[in-house]
């Protein structure tokens, strides 16, 4: 047994450490608070497995004190880390993740809460004592603000709670130790992965970097600061892919199993290696091809074999053709999904073949894979953002001279003069096109412009702004690939449109990769990497997702893949297109992957779940999900939290409370009949909270609703619970607060409301 604050200490002293094969911190704050609960109430929170060595040349994290005998935190890393920087105001020093995670924490002394900080709920409530504050100050600083504002009777009662709280650190764990002089790395690791069959499971990348940390510690922290500066440049890569690209450099070959027979000089020189064949790769990719940023780069298996190639070629390009030759493989071996499937085996195949065949022989595999066609064609750029092709129309700018539609200018050139920035501009408006059956966000309605253009689209329809950008400057619309019919510019055309232009973007592609193959593509500019900032889409559902988003980072969970396309990992087709996937779980290595997918019917859900995925098809089902599992994880219970508002009694308890209990069922109804759209969580809701319960559990909520989003969709904005809580015989029963919100989404989406103080809502 050993009290925290004694295993706090041995963390200082550098007694407890961290083994490498540990990832690093995954908890989220609600796990957090759950812990502190569950410390404060003397809750059982499970034991520690630890590894005792003396073993000097033993890899690990977090500073080792000179000599002696050291413990490995094998199982309660979460826990310990979480203690530790709650206590001490900062990460321990064998600390990886967001230290977000544990700080800001309060405790109330009056109802003996744990919560982040809030700064509306908190900041004028002494109540609300600050626990790190707590830990590391005296107790009786927050007596007197307390005293004074609830009397000396009440304070004592709070400075025992408080008392109480401080004393966690005397909390004894108990201790699982392995003991033995014999124990080696792979030893422990099995025992690991038993104890923790609940927790974060080792990969085998994890595995193999344990190995090798055991005979170069220094093998982390090295990898690390490649990582970390290709981050700086916009490319998000892995440990387990710079791993694997070193396992290809070192051996040949693509199973982590192979570093088993690599001393550690020759992983030192083989990782050096990897990371100039990887710089010498993106600079080809971003300088040739302009895709300069992470949501264009993308297979980095393809990156892998490339990685290989220049290994195999002295780590140079033998001149530009050859180049070129790299990058056209590149582009298709991307664009086809050559790594989809069985990343291993199709890998090794690629390296059998290229160490006997180079780079032609890498292309003649590939076309074979497509049954001897490499051709780019129109319906290759039907989807959205998401897919393989968008890199594709972003290469096609940045490489073909595109010219911004406002000043007639090269892209280029005028996005370095406005701070290396371009705008990524939707040519159909999202709000122009509800109810189409093609996205606002498919790739061919996509266009660029220089920040800060002068061109105004805004919400205009095309043929308001393209007749006049290229009267002004002639020839700007094909620079982009944009069809010049007039015809084509009206929202009635817009499937028309798309066509067209899908078509123009095929031969405009075709015409530049076969260009990279045969040698024929002049110029040797170097592109210098550009940031693209997104037009804003405009919507209720994009609202709803980067509310989500950013509900989830504030609390600590990983951060998802936005528009982006799922492979099936056995057969490499798209299975779905999702707008947020968490492939490692919402909280990385813990639980499943996580879809949510709004367009169910273009997806394969069968197979998705067969998978092993979660999939959610409404942003309200998710974000239900995850407060659940907040709540569980936190130790509440999973009903109704304390700022979420009372239901009303009885839908009859008063004049005004009947009829806006009618009204709420009535725009259910009509919503069936007038707008094709059957509200059924709505209706549950009614019944969970009651009617007014239901509206001002809706306003509260940090984005508007899936409701909302399928109404506007239908143009019936008027049949939501915004527009009814506005109305003249209704907006007593509201705050001001609450119609202010009622009343700004309304206007945020278009949406007109006739009478300033909460009359009746009408179409603008």
């Amino acid at each position: 047994m050993a009290k925290l604050s004694q295993l706090l200490d041995r963390i200082d002293s550098g007694t407890i450490l961290l083994p490498e094969f540990q990832r690093g911190y995954v908890w989220n704050r609600d796990q957090v608070r759950g812990l502190m609960r569950s410390m404060y109430l003397e809750h059982p929170v499970g034991s520690l497995l630890l590894w005792e060595t003396s073993d000097s040349d033993l890899s690990a994290r977090g500073s080792a004190s000179a000599n002696g005998t050291y413990l490995m935190l094998l199982d309660g890393q979460q826990r310990i880390t979480s203690l530790y920087g709650v206590v001490k105001g900062h990460p321990p020093g064998f600390f990886e993740g967001d230290p977000k995670a544990f700080t800001d924490l309060y405790f109330n002394v009056e109802d003996e809460e744990f919560a982040f900080y809030a700064r509306n709920r908190m900041s004028r409530d002494p109540r609300w004592v600050n626990v790190t504050e707590l830990f590391n100050s005296s107790v009786v600083r927050f007596l007197a603000p307390l005293s004074e504002q609830y009397g000396h009777e009440k304070a004592a009662d709070y400075l025992d709670r408080l008392n109480r709280l401080r004393q966690i650190v005397e909390r004894e764990f108990h201790q699982e130790k392995i003991t033995g002089a014999d124990k080696n790395v792979e030893e422990v690791v099995e025992i690991f992965n038993r104890v923790n069959s609940g927790g974060t499971k080792l990969s085998k990348g994890d595995l193999a970097l344990a190995q090798m940390c055991a005979q170069w510690p220094d093998a982390r922290r090295v990898m690390r600061e490649s990582i970390d500066r290709w981050a700086e440049r916009g490319y998000q890569f892995t440990l387990d892919w710079l791993l694997r690209a070193t396992t290809a450099v070192a051996t040949g070959r693509s199973q982590f199993e192979q570093l088993g027979k690599v001393g550690p000089e020759e992983f030192r020189s083989a990782l050096e290696r990897a990371v100039a064949h990887t710089d010498t790769f993106l600079g080809a990719v971003s300088g040739r091809l302009g895709l300069d940023h992470d949501r264009v780069l993308k297979s980095r298996s393809s990156l892998i074999m490339a990685v290989r190639l220049l290994e195999l070629n002295g780590g140079r390009f033998e001149d530009r053709a050859h180049r070129d030759k790299v990058l056209y493989w590149y582009m298709h071996s991307a664009l086809w999904g050559r790594y989809a499937g069985p990343t291993e085996t199709t890998l090794q195949k690629d390296f059998d073949t290229a160490a006997h065949s180079g780079v032609d022989g890498l292309i003649t595999a590939l076309e074979r894979s497509r049954r001897g066609s490499l051709t780019i064609r129109p319906h290759d750029f039907e989807g959205t953002q998401g897919t393989r092709f968008y890199p594709l129309l972003y290469l096609l700018m940045r490489s073909g001279r595109a010219r911004d539609l406002g000043t007639g200018r090269e892209l280029s050139a005028a996005a370095l003069e406005s701070g290396h920035r371009l705008e990524r501009h939707m040519l159909f408006p999202t709000a122009l096109l509800r109810g189409n059956d093609d996205k606002a966000d498919s790739i061919a309605n996509f266009c660029f412009l220089a920040e800060g253009n002068d061109l105004e689209m805004g919400a205009l329809a095309p043929h308001e702004y393209l007749g006049r950008a290229e009267t002004a400057h002639p020839g700007v619309l094909a620079s982009q690939w944009i069809p010049a019919d007039p015809e084509l510019w009206q929202v009635g055309r817009y499937r028309d449109f798309l066509a067209t232009r899908r078509e123009m973007l095929a031969e405009a592609a075709q015409g530049f990769l076969d260009g990279l193959l045969e040698g024929s593509i002049d110029g040797e500019q170097e592109l210098q990497p550009l940031t693209v900032v997104a037009q804003e889409a405009g919507d209720p559902r994009s609202e709803q997702i980067r509310a989500l988003v950013q509900q989830l980072r504030e609390a600590g969970f990983a951060e998802p893949e936005l528009d982006t396309a799922i492979n099936d990992p056995r057969h490499g087709g798209v299975i779905a297109e999702a707008e947020a996937f968490w492939p490692d779980g919402l909280q990385h290595g813990l639980g499943k992957p996580v879809v949510l997918e709004l367009d169910p019917e273009q997806a394969d859900l069968p197979r998705l779940q067969e998978l092993g995925h979660e999939v959610f098809t409404s942003v309200e089902a998710l974000s239900g999900f995850v407060d659940r599992i907040g709540r569980a994880a936190a130790g509440e219970e999973v009903l109704r939290s304390a700022q979420e508002p009372e239901q009303e009694k009885s839908p009859d308890s008063a004049p005004d409370m009947a009829a806006f209990h009618k009204a709420m069922v009535s725009i259910y109804e009509r919503a069936k009949t007038e707008a094709g759209y059957t509200p059924s969580y709505f209706l549950g809701m009614v019944s969970e909270l009651g009617a007014l319960g239901t509206a001002r559990k809706l306003l509260h909520a940090p984005a508007v609703s899936d409701g909302f989003s399928n109404l506007w969709e239908r143009g019936r904005l008027d049949l939501t619970v915004e527009a009814l809580v506005l109305r003249p015989e209704f907006s007593s029963l509201f705050t001001g607060e609450e119609l202010d919100r009622a009343r700004g989404r309304l206007e945020q989406f278009g949406y007109r409301v006739t009478d300033g103080q909460g009359g009746s809502p009408a179409l603008s």
